[in-house]
This record gives structure tokens, C-alpha cells and sequence, in this order.
């Protein structure tokens, strides 16, 4: 705390014995020590004091950390039962307009006619490859 070394002290007591007398200096001395330890024990007092309120914001900040964090978890959770019901409600939604499209589709007669397989067109690569029945050489 201070830088007071073994000279200082001398010079002080020298001084101390000088204003205040032989007769009244222990009396004094023991009346400055009481004080100084009054006031070192006022001031670790304090210390810990403030260093438990420090503590005790510490945790004040971690529970409202955690309070935080359990509402946010809550929302999450809120939010996530709202997807799946909302996803559950398109799927149903969905599964009520699959039969009906099914139904139409069935009903529909097709327009493209198939070509038989005698009346099928062969590329020109097919036709080049495969065997004319009417020409002899082959």
C-alpha cells in the first residue's frame, strides 16, 4: 500500500518522541494502532462486501442469462409445433387434392393415338440395319 521503509519509521518516531513526550507515547502509539486497525478492518469490510455484490450480480446476470435462454428455448419449441402442424395441414390438404386429380386423370379419355406396331415409323438408322424382306440379298 504505501512504500514506507525502516528509515521513515525512525524519523517518525524520532519526531513522535520529541512533540509528544516520553510519558505519552506508548499511551498514543497504542491509540494509532487501534485506529489503523479499525480502519484496515473497515476497509477489508468493504472490500468483501463489494466483492460480494459483485458476486451477487454475477449470478443475478447469470439467472437472467438462463431465463433468457429457457424463454427462447420455449419459443423454439412454440415455434417448431406450429411448423409441424402447418406442415401437417398441407400434407392433408394435399392428400384431399391427390384422389381427385387421380379421378380426373382417369376419366380423361387419351387424345394421342398409338400407332400400331405393324404402322410404326423406323428411323433412318433403324431402317438401315434391319433386314427388307423384300430384298433378295439379304
Amino acid at each position: 500500500m504505501f512504500d514506507i521503509g525502516f528509515a521513515e519509521l525512525l524519523v517518525i518516531g524520532v519526531l513522535s518522541l520529541l512533540v509528544i513526550g516520553p510519558e505519552r507515547l506508548p499511551g498514543t502509539v497504542r491509540t494509532v494502532a487501534l485506529w489503523i486497525g479499525r480502519l484496515r478492518r473497515s476497509f477489508s469490510d468493504i472490500r468483501s462486501e463489494i466483492e460480494r455484490e459483485v458476486g451477487a450480480d454475477e449470478i443475478r446476470r447469470q439467472l437472467h442469462n438462463e431465463s433468457i435462454l429457457a424463454s427462447l428455448k420455449e419459443s423454439k419449441d412454440q415455434l417448431n409445433k406450429e411448423l409441424n402442424s402447418a406442415g401437417d395441414g398441407l400434407r392433408d390438404i394435399e392428400n384431399s387434392i391427390a384422389p381427385k386429380q387421380n379421378s380426373t386423370a382417369d376419366e380423361k379419355p387419351e387424345s394421342k393415338s398409338t400407332p400400331n406396331t405393324d404402322e410404326q415409323v423406323l428411323s433412318p438408322a433403324a431402317t438401315k440395319h434391319a433386314p427388307n424382306k423384300q430384298d433378295p440379298i439379304s
